[in-house]
């Protein structure tokens, strides 16, 4: 056994372990490991893992697994990731970074980090709810009451819904409140209600901005706080320059043996 650094972080509720990993010194392969490390009983708890690479290209990479090692796109996480890459010296103000859909810019002011999402080129709705991508996959269902919801097992049913096979959907549940919206949501990967997403609060804001006509900047409730997207919306249902604005904390640091 060896000992591993680690950063735990959260952003909004959504919490991550962390590896400064410029030197690889985590296994990829030990696919059994990251399961362990995210789990709240027998590690150190977390909805995901995240690794903070070297890239020839860009100031860094960061690659994102679920709780379940599947890989994909984090709105919370790449906060947090820019938060760490600032932390270690690795940027300053200002950075372009790497995640599991594509390049990203980024920048931090007034304590807050703002992560450039990828544009959205349309609004698909599917039965009594909208299916959109904003890096991952995310399923919105407007509902009343949403502090009553099951979002356990209502979200459970929409993730495996057959319409979204094999990779599955996020689903997220939003009640409006004036210009603002509230938020819960299951994740996939995660496989569990969880304090909230950064790519699920982007696809809330941009179908409330379709339904509602809400001007930019739309503010996002979830159960762990408040993000705010801005974006220049082309038509009904069309996006782009799309930023994500909330904060990153580091918890924690320690060691693990692994």
């Amino acid at each position: 056994m060896r000992l591993l650094k680690f950063y735990k972080y959260q952003g909004t509720g959504n919490d991550f372990v962390m590896i400064d990993n410029r030197e690889q010194v985590f296994d990829t392969e030990n696919h059994s490991l990251i399961p362990r490390l995210c789990d709240r009983k027998f590690g150190i708890g977390a909805d995901g893992f995240i690794l903070l690479n070297l890239h020839p290209e860009y100031d860094f990479e960061m690659v994102y697994y679920n709780a379940d090692t599947s890989l994909s796109m984090c709105g919370n996480g790449s906060r947090c990731a820019v938060h760490l890459a600032r932390h270690l010296g690795m940027i300053k103000a200002q950075t372009t970074f790497l995640a599991a859909d594509g390049a990203h810019e980024a920048f931090l002011k007034d304590d807050l980090i703002y992560v450039k999402m990828k544009d959205v080129d349309g609004i698909e709705q599917v039965e009594n709810g909208y299916f959109l991508n904003t890096g991952t996959r995310h399923y919105v269902s407007i509902v009343e009451n949403l502090s009553e919801v099951d979002v356990f097992n209502e979200g459970r049913k929409i993730r495996y819904k057959e319409y979204f096979q094999p990779e599955g959907t996020n689903a997220n549940f939003i009640e409006f409140d004036g210009n603002e919206v509230n938020m819960r949501i299951y994740e996939k990967g995660v496989e569990n209600e969880t304090l909230s997403s950064g790519t699920g609060v982007t696809a809330a804001a941009l179908v409330a901005a379709s339904l509602k006509n809400l001007q930019s900047p739309v503010k996002v409730k979830t159960r762990g706080g408040e993000l705010q997207i801005s974006f220049e919306q082309i038509g009904k249902d069309k996006f782009s320059k799309i930023y994500m604005a909330g904060p990153a904390v580091m918890v924690f640091e320690g060691t693990v043996f692994v």
